[in-house]
């Protein structure tokens, strides 16, 4: 059997590769959707994750710093460090802000931080430091190389010039990436002093969070505190709510488009070898025989085609990188596993689509 279902694919060969190729290129868009989802889920929350505070403190309004819009005044800051059993309050202050190099402009998630304070500032740093004076910045590596920033070189942001000393990773969001400064330079640009968007709060040793949170939430009144758990999950919460939908969108329509492919192939070479079926049917073949060549042919269509886009996946991801940085992917093994089974489920399901023709052979069809 495993023979004559390779015979039958061999017999039309432009066919077969061009088949080949159409479910290769959908399982490679259901691998690329899966590896930038989980490169966006990873930048975007990996600022969050990497700052290892115990609380964050936002207005009551905002419940992320993705989508969330949150002001925190001077006197609520001084407020904050003065709860009993606070160690450090780091202030924070996120600005939505340009970079331009040449005709080019870009925008950033500019995030200012006390780099003394040990707390809001970038998660990983693949070069250089973080910025100690108001002229200084850090970069995420994804802008960097998309608009030709080189470290050590000087930005104009906003009209006034900054020297990079510093490149980060974990920091591109997709639409939009980080980038670093001083909390003193990011409220001389808007003009605002002692404005933060939330404030970091590390709790004395021995000193339970709980009781913070709640003196933070009851006495300061338009606030609330999040310990680090929940505050991530809110803001995976929010990245998902955004992306995820239009993902799935994509990744189902591929899905459709490969089943229907391979639907019609099988169903095509059923028609074309009607006699033949209807031979086996008249010798006594078992339904389940004529089935199991069909599902033969599903199956290694399906297993050529996951190889055939494993082979291209990876070149194809470096050259996309490479044209465009900001798009940054990440697979493992269990999503490459998780298509793959999904793709085999699929041509199950095509073959199961091609099947129904066989029953409407007849025995006489034989003799015609």
């Amino acid at each position: 059997m495993d023979m004559y279902a390779i015979r039958t694919l061999r017999s039309q060969p432009l066919r077969l590769i061009l088949t080949i190729g159409g479910i290769a290129l959908c399982i490679v868009l259901m691998l690329f959707l899966l590896a930038v989802y989980r490169g966006v889920a990873d930048g975007s929350v990996e600022y969050i994750r990497q700052n290892h505070a115990d609380l964050w403190v936002l207005q009551d309004n905002a419940t992320n710093i993705l989508r969330g819009s949150s002001l925190i005044s001077m006197d609520q800051i001084n407020a904050i460090a003065r709860t009993p059993g606070v160690r450090t309050a780091a202030p924070v202050l996120f600005l939505l802000s340009t970079i331009r190099n040449g005709d080019q402009v870009g925008t950033i998630f500019l995030t200012g931080f006390e780099p003394e304070k040990g707390l809001g500032g970038p998660p990983h740093l693949v070069w250089g430091r973080s910025p100690r004076a108001d002229d200084e910045i850090v970069l995420d590596r994804s802008f960097a190389l998309k608009f030709g920033f080189k470290a050590g070189e000087e930005v104009d942001l906003q009209g006034r010039r900054l020297k990079i000393v510093g490149i980060s990773r974990g920091t591109n969001a997709f639409v939009i990436q980080y980038a670093f400064v001083t909390l003193r330079f990011a409220r001389k640009l808007i003009g605002v002093p002692g404005l933060a968007t939330c404030v970091l709060v590390n709790a004395e040793p021995g000193f339970g969070i709980g009781p913070i949170r709640e003196e933070i939430c009851d006495v300061l009144a338009g606030l609330k505190a999040y310990d680090q758990e929940t505050f991530l999950a809110n803001n995976v919460h929010e990245m998902q709510s955004g992306l995820l939908p239009l993902l799935y969108t994509v990744a189902v329509i591929g899905a459709i488009v490969l089943t229907a492919i391979l639907s019609l192939l099988l169903s095509v070479n059923i028609l074309e070898r009607r006699k033949d079926f209807a031979i086996l049917k008249t010798l006594g073949s078992p339904m389940a025989f004529l089935w199991g060549m069909v599902i033969k042919q599903a199956v290694l269509i399906a297993s050529v085609s996951c190889a055939a886009a494993l082979i291209l996946f990876f070149p194809l991801v470096q050259v996309i990188e490479r044209i465009s940085p900001e798009v940054t992917t990440k697979s493992t093994v269990g999503q490459i596993g998780g298509v793959v089974a999904a793709v085999l489920l699929m041509s199950l399901a095509s073959s199961i689509v091609a099947i129904r023709r066989l029953r409407r052979i007849y025995f006489l069809e034989a003799f015609s």
